[in-house]
């Protein structure tokens, strides 16, 4: 039976700074007809009857404005409420080893969600060869165990939808109180690159972890390759931050594992922060490869024809 797939061309904003959000999802259709099924681009507002309707984003928090965060919380609850699917696009896990994402545009795929404990991520069968793929077309090279001096706080937006509105100071202090009942050693706090507010709250608002001992915030626009020298564990709540650290063999610690992609190979407390855990990361760069499709395998169907058996 062939499938019919519509990407909605709207769910981009209108001041988009890079064309990589619209051209996959052109290019996901494109794959769609190559391998036989029905696909259709669709600029314009309107629902589309539909077996996966496919979007760039997720819905945002209640409250957010804009049309095309509109259309695209109109379209997943319309596919969910209809039984179908929304396949969606996200950032890339691996992005750390190509900032630029250049030229593969590597993304990761998902139906019904963005988190692990909700979406089907189409791993359930990880094939190694796909983990070599990537491993060679992103030069990734996997770390040795290490071990050093500070730990480090990677901190992901001030309340953004990843943290599920968590003010991110609170998670600060949280972190660092449960960390101090195991290891009085350094806490370096790495503010979100992306956070544009992080400079003026972290630095006006600072007394509310000012107090914590030997708790200091890094210098912003601070490399994390340079927070990581000489690190000996590094601290996360749910987001991709981690997975760089993991694959370059960083002991690692998430405060929600069950919207982390690195539950496996990550501690979920830190009973043994002074003495961790060595994680085997095979099996688990296996999985996360099989929801990673470059442009050129979006275009040729190979992403589509994986994902559509899971339809």
């Amino acid at each position: 039976m062939k499938i019919r797939a519509v990407s909605y061309l709207n769910v981009v904003p209108v001041k988009n700074n890079t064309k990589e959000k619209t051209l996959l999802l052109i290019k996901f259709i494109e794959g769609v007809k190559r391998v036989g099924d029905h696909g259709a681009l669709y600029q314009g507002y309107d629902l589309q009857d539909c077996e996966v309707a496919m979007i760039q984003g997720w819905q945002h928090q209640r409250g957010k404005g804009g049309a095309h965060l509109m259309l695209r919380e109109k379209v997943v609850n319309h596919q969910m409420k209809s039984n179908r699917f929304v396949c969606t696009a996200d950032s890339n896990l691996f992005l750390y080893a190509n900032r630029g994402n250049q030229p593969h545009n590597y993304l990761r795929y998902s139906f019904n969600g963005v988190f692990p404990d909700t979406a089907q991520y189409f791993d359930n069968d990880p094939d190694p060869v796909r983990w070599m793929k990537i491993k060679r077309d992103l030069n990734i090279e996997v770390g040795e165990h290490k071990t050093g001096r500070h730990i480090l706080l990677c901190l992901q937006r001030n309340g953004g939808w990843s943290m599920g509105g968590m003010d991110i100071q609170d998670w600060i202090i949280q972190t660092v109180n449960k960390i101090r009942k195991y290891s009085d050693r350094v806490i370096i706090v790495r503010p979100h690159p992306g956070d544009k507010k992080a400079h003026e709250y972290l630095n006006h608002r600072y007394n509310r972890i000012s107090n914590l001992t030997n708790v200091f915030l890094s210098d912003f626009g601070r490399s994390l390759d340079d927070d990581l020298r000489k690190c000996h564990a590094v601290v996360n709540h749910n987001s991709s931050s981690i997975v760089g650290p993991v694959i370059q063999g960083y002991p690692a610690y998430i405060s929600d594992p069950d919207k982390s992609q690195c539950a496996e190979v990550t501690h979920h407390g830190f009973k043994d922060i002074e003495n961790p855990k060595i994680f085997d990361r095979q099996k688990w760069l296996e999985r996360i490869s099989m929801f990673h499709w470059s442009f050129d395998e979006l275009q040729n169907g190979d992403c589509w024809r994986h994902i559509r058996e899971y339809i």
